[in-house]
C-alpha cells in the first residue's frame, strides 16, 4: 500500500476552485482517497518491509513503561499498552457471550456515535498473558477488530522541567463549529499567547490539566502576543487533554473518544502531534473520522531515517509532517518514508512556555501544527500544498514530502527571549 504519495498527488491536482474557507467550520472538499463506508476485516496492511520495520517499539515509548508504575505493560514487539486490557471493537452478541464463557471480564464499553463505532474493554482470565489473551479473543470472535490498548507518546518531550500549573476545571457546553481542534496534552490557556484565542478543553484521562507539550503546540496552532505569531492567530480552538494525571494516559480507547469528541463539535482540523503503533481500534477512527470530513494532522516521529513508521501519521489520508531547521535541512532525528507529506519549521525557534513565557522547540510535534494552522487558514490542504517549497530531490520524495511550508512562521527564540527547551 502507497499510502501516502497518491493523497499528495491528488491534492496538488484539485483546482484551488474546490477549496472552500467558512468562518466557523472548515468545509474540506472530497478527494479520491476518501474512505468508503468501513466493513470489518478490511484494514490494509502495510508492505511487508514496512511491518518488518515496524516489530520494534522505539526506545522512546518503551521508556513510558518504566515510568507507569506498573500501568502498562509492552506488548510483543515492547510497544506499550495498558495492563491488562483486551479492546474488541464491534463484538458481536455471540462474541461477548463467548468471551464471557471463556473467563473474559468486561470492564467498560463505549458507543462512540459520532464514529458509528462500538469498543468493548476486556480483561483476561487470571493467569492468560496478554498477548495470548488478543489472540483467544480473536478465534472467539472472527468478524471483530481485536487489539491492544496502545498508548500513544508525544513527539518531543520536556528536557527542562517548567513550573507545574494547577489543574484546569473542565469546561462545560461546548458550543460547534470551531475550526481548529488539538488532541495532546491539556493547554495554559491563560499564556498571553493563548488569551486572544477562545479555547475550550476537555479531559478524557480526568480533569483536562495544563501540560508543557500541549500549551507549546497550541501556540504554534493559534498564538498571537507581540512578536510571537503562531499559523492562525487568535482562531478558536478545541483541546482534548488524552492524559490528565492518568499513568495510562494517551491510550487508543482514550484518544478514540477524542476522536469522537472533535467530530461531534464539528472541528475541521485535527491536530495530533503525538506517535505510537498501528492500532485497528485508531485506525478505524481516523478513518471514520475523514468519512465525517475531518481532516487529520500528525507528527512523523523524531526516531531517525531508520525507524519504523508511527502513527497516527502514517494511517492513510492523514496529513504526515516532519520537521526542518532554521537553515531548512531535515532534522537528523526526523522519520523518513512515504508517510511524509510536508514538512514544516520543527527547530531553532520558540513556543509558548507552559509556566509563562517562552521556550525552544524541537521536532515532528511543533512542526505539525503549523501545518494544521495554515490549512485551517488557507481553507483546504490543497491550497496549503500548492504553497509548498521544493526540497531534496524534484517533486514529491520520502524526505520532504511535497516540500516546505510555513517557513516564515518560524519565531526566533531569541526574538521573545526563550528560556530552556523541549525537543525529543
Amino acid at each position: 500500500m502507497s499510502f501516502k504519495r497518491p493523497l499528495l498527488i491528488a491534492l496538488l491536482a484539485i483546482p484551488a476552485l474546490l477549496a472552500g474557507p467558512a468562518a466557523a467550520q472548515i468545509a474540506l472538499p472530497s478527494t479520491p482517497n476518501l474512505p468508503l463506508p468501513l466493513e470489518r476485516g478490511t484494514l490494509e496492511r502495510l508492505p511487508g518491509q514496512v511491518l518488518d520495520r515496524a516489530l520494534q517499539a522505539p526506545a522512546g515509548l518503551r521508556d513510558l513503561i518504566r515510568r507507569s508504575d506498573g500501568a502498562l505493560q509492552a506488548d510483543p514487539q515492547g510497544w506499550p499498552v495498558v495492563t491488562g486490557e483486551v479492546v474488541a471493537v464491534g463484538l458481536s452478541a455471540r462474541g461477548r457471550a463467548a468471551a464471557l464463557e471463556a473467563g473474559f471480564t468486561i470492564l467498560r464499553e463505549d458507543r462512540l456515535d459520532a464514529l458509528d463505532l462500538s469498543v468493548v474493554v476486556l480483561s483476561p482470565p487470571r493467569r492468560l498473558r496478554l498477548d495470548r489473551a488478543v489472540e483467544r479473543l480473536s478465534r472467539l470472535d472472527p468478524d471483530a477488530e481485536i487489539t491492544f490498548n496502545h498508548v500513544h507518546g508525544p513527539a518531543g518531550v520536556v528536557v527542562a522541567a517548567p513550573t507545574t500549573v494547577s489543574p484546569a476545571p473542565p469546561l462545560p457546553a461546548v458550543q460547534s463549529g470551531a475550526a481548529l481542534g488539538l488532541i495532546d496534552t491539556g493547554v495554559n490557556e491563560t499564556h498571553p499567547a493563548l488569551a486572544s484565542s477562545r479555547i475550550v478543553q476537555q479531559g478524557f484521562a480526568g480533569p483536562a490539566r495544563a501540560g508543557a507539550h500541549g500549551t507549546a503546540v497550541a501556540s504554534l496552532m493559534v498564538g498571537r502576543a507581540g512578536a510571537f505569531s503562531g499559523a492562525a492567530p487568535g482562531r478558536a480552538l478545541l483541546v482534548a487533554d488524552i492524559y490528565g494525571q492518568d499513568r495510562a494516559g494517551g491510550s487508543a480507547t482514550v484518544l478514540a473518544r477524542a476522536l469522537a469528541w472533535m467530530v461531534e463539535q464539528r472541528a475541521g482540523v485535527v491536530n495530533v502531534s503525538l506517535v505510537g503503533p498501528r492500532n485497528a481500534l485508531i485506525e478505524r477512527a481516523v478513518a471514520s473520522a475523514r468519512a465525517r470530513g475531518l481532516t487529520l494532522v500528525a507528527a512523523a516521529g523524531n526516531d531517525g531515517p531508520a525507524a519504523a513508521p508511527l502513527f497516527p501519521a502514517s494511517y492513510e489520508g492523514v496529513i504526515g509532517v516532519a520537521a526542518v531547521s532554521g537553515a531548512n535541512r531535515i532534522l537528523p532525528e526526523s522519520a523518513r518514508g512515504p508517510q511524509i507529506d510536508l514538512v514544516a519549521p520543527g527547530a531553532d525557534m520558540a513556543a509558548a512556555n507552559v509556566s509563562g513565557g517562552y521556550v525552544s522547540v524541537r521536532g515532528s510535534s511543533f512542526a505539525a501544527p503549523i501545518v494544521a494552522g495554515l490549512i485551517a487558514r488557507e481553507g483546504s490542504v490543497q491550497a496549503v500544498a500548492r504553497t509548498a517549497q521544493d526540497l531534496g530531490a524534484r517533486g514529491p520524495d520520502t524526505t520532504f514530502g511535497g516540500g516546505l511550508v510555513g517557513a516564515d512562521l518560524r519565531v526566533a527564540p531569541a526574538a521573545v527571549s526563550a528560556r530552556g527547551r523541549i525537543a525529543r
